[in-house]
């Protein structure tokens, strides 16, 4: 009899087992629900060699010196004003005949003031070239950067010689924004942007300092 027992157990072990895996399989009738978080934790890993994902972007905070004030009324415009600063738009065969200044690309609702002025009675000498745009939709810091390569190829070929040097940023006055000066030989040039302008100007042999003073003046008459 003692030689039968140990059958007898492993035979009732076997049934034990089979007894609870029907039970787990009734609970689980496909068998998946241990297998669907091993799956889930599968996908979510990156596959290899792949690249990862991308954080969502933030937004930059804005740089001080490439945000002009915003005008009180959010726009300005620019008039062709028949003195400016103490000069006087030029006539006659001093006044301008074409547009010697690229404007960049002109939209609806932009406007383009190029005109020469010179000294109240007429000073021999190479006139202040003004060029400026209102209405400026992209960031006027970049108009104004298109409009000085075209002053200063003007100039070069007005007699101003040598390389621009470096840009000096003066006092932008009362209506904000921004206004920088450089040489260009003994020339000066001279631009500000604000929030929906840019311009330029070409002061023929004057110091940027000069140009800067009397750019500010010009503008209190250029822009509204």
């Amino acid at each position: 009899m003692t030689g039968r027992h140990p059958i007898a157990a492993r035979a009732l072990t076997a049934a034990a087992a089979l007894g609870i895996a029907l039970a787990l399989a009734a609970c689980d009738p496909d068998g998946t629900e241990d297998a669907a978080p091993a799956a889930t934790a599968a996908t979510a890993q990156p596959t290899e060699g792949a690249p990862a994902a991308s954080p969502k972007p933030t937004a930059a905070a804005p740089s001080r010196s490439a945000s002009p004030a915003a005008a009180p009324d959010g726009k300005r415009t620019l008039t062709e004003a028949r003195t400016a600063g103490g000069l006087t738009r030029a006539t006659g065969d001093a006044q301008l005949s074409d547009v010697p200044v690229d404007p960049g690309e002109m939209r609806d609702g932009m406007n383009l003031v190029e005109a020469n002025y010179v000294r109240t009675g007429g000073s021999p000498g190479r006139p202040v070239l003004f060029a400026g745009v209102d209405g400026v939709p992209e960031e006027p810091s970049v108009r104004r950067e298109h409009l000085w390569r075209g002053l200063i190829d003007y100039a070069l070929g007005q007699g101003s010689t040598g390389d621009p040097g470096t840009s000096t940023a003066y006092p932008a006055g009362p209506l904000g924004g921004n206004l920088e000066c450089f040489p260009l030989g003994a020339d000066a040039l001279c631009g500000w942007v604000d929030s929906s302008t840019a311009a330029v100007a070409l002061f023929p042999a004057t110091t940027p300092a000069d140009a800067a003073g009397q750019f500010l003046r010009m503008r209190a008459d250029l822009e509204h």
